[in-house]
């Protein structure tokens, strides 16, 4: 898997760079390359286009140009881009743009650990959020007051950012269900289940 990684602080890149590519040897999975660093959204930009990774990996917040607007940019000229964000910024509006733009997943810098897993699961047509966007998607795809949008209203905001799978999980977890139920619910194995929620 060749990786992009742009990012504002190069501890973070370098960090990032070690994790990936030591912990998909150690694991003897798909090694990882990163092929790349860049600093800023003109940076990602550049780099995609030169070395077309597989997937990059993205903060939100950059000098000179975002990674929401650089993502944007990518994405209209391949629409086929895996973007990945890992950021430390638990914002609404950064998670829905992000998922909007068709980005690929939003994960938070205190998740370290699941960074290389969410490489994997992205390689693989999946798409992935952190624990801290599940526990967020209620008030997510509620009404812009700030009150959980209810029928149709939160079914069309979903509708523009996941599929109808994930939509209809999200529905029972937001419910309060667990698993079991959830996948009696679906008529989904509760494995399915946990894969699910694992990549949203």
């Amino acid at each position: 898997m060749r990786l992009l990684i742009v990012d504002d602080d190069k501890l973070v890149c370098e960090s990032l760079r070690m994790i990936v590519e030591i912990g998909s040897r150690r694991d003897q999975r798909e090694a990882v390359e990163v092929v790349g660093i860049g600093h800023d959204g003109y940076a990602a930009m550049e780099l995609y286009e030169k070395l077309r990774p597989d997937i990059l990996l993205m903060d939100i917040r950059m000098d000179r140009m975002d990674g929401i607007t650089a993502g944007k940019n990518i994405l209209a000229k391949d629409p086929d881009a895996r973007i990945l964000y890992l950021t430390t910024f638990l914002d609404d509006e950064y998670i829905l743009e992000a998922l909007r733009i068709g980005a690929k997943g939003y994960l938070m810098k205190s998740s370290y650990d699941a960074v290389l897993p969410s490489l994997y699961a992205v390689q693989n047509g999946q798409r992935v959020f952190g624990d801290e966007i599940i526990e967020q998607i209620p008030r997510i795809i509620g009404s812009d007051s700030g009150t959980p949008a209810t029928g149709g209203d939160a079914v069309d905001r979903l509708s523009a950012v996941l599929t109808p799978q994930e939509i209809s999980l999200v529905e029972q977890v937001a419910e309060g269900k667990n698993n079991k139920e959830i996948a009696e619910a679906l008529h989904f194995s509760e494995g399915t289940v946990r894969n699910y929620i694992s990549t949203i």
